[in-house]
C-alpha cells in the first residue's frame, strides 16, 4: 500500500463528508450528530496514524522537518476546533461557521501535505520505504477502527 495513496484516500473521503455535512442547518441536528461523529472519527484515526508513523519519519529529514512540524502544528488546531465543535450544541447558531473553519483549516492542510510535503517526501524516501509506511498506516487504521467499535 502505497503511503501517499492511502492517505490522499482518507482526504477524499474527509472531503466528502465535509460536503454533506456543512448544507445541514440547525434543524438537521440528527443528521449533523451522524455526519460529524464520522468526520471525527475519520479526522482522529487519519491524525494518529501520520503522528505516530508518517511524521516522524519525515521529521528526520531535513529538507522535510519543517512541513512536518507545521503539519503537527496543524493537527493541533484541528483537534481543538473538533474538540469545541463536539461540545457546542449541533443546533446552536455558531457551530456551522466553526465547521466552515474547521473545513478551511483541513483544507489548508491537506492542500500543503499533498503538495510541498509529499514532493519532499518523494525525494527523501525510497519507494520502498514508501510502501512499508503505507502497510503500517493501513494496519494501524484498522486497528483504530476496531478498537473504536469496541469502545
Amino acid at each position: 500500500m502505497d503511503a501517499f495513496e492511502l492517505l490522499k484516500k482518507d482526504h477524499e473521503k474527509v472531503s466528502g463528508i465535509f460536503e454533506k455535512l456543512e448544507p445541514t442547518t440547525e434543524r438537521g441536528v440528527k443528521t449533523r450528530e451522524e455526519l460529524f461523529a464520522q468526520l471525527k472519527q475519520e479526522l482522529e484515526i487519519h491524525a494518529q496514524i501520520e503522528e505516530q508513523i508518517f511524521y516522524p519519519v519525515l521529521k528526520q529529514a531535513q529538507e522535510t522537518r519543517d512541513i512536518t512540524l507545521e503539519a503537527y502544528e496543524e493537527h493541533h488546531v484541528v483537534k481543538e476546533l473538533l474538540a469545541e465543535l463536539d461540545a457546542l450544541a449541533k443546533d446552536d447558531e455558531t457551530w456551522g461557521a466553526k465547521l466552515t473553519v474547521l473545513k478551511e483549516n483541513v483544507e489548508h492542510h491537506v492542500e500543503e501535505e499533498e503538495g510541498e510535503m509529499f514532493s519532499g517526501a518523494r525525494d527523501v524516501l525510497s519507494s520502498e520505504q514508501i510502501e512499508e509506511l503505507g502497510a503500517r498506516m493501513e494496519a494501524a487504521k484498522q486497528e483504530q477502527k476496531k478498537a473504536m467499535a469496541a469502545s
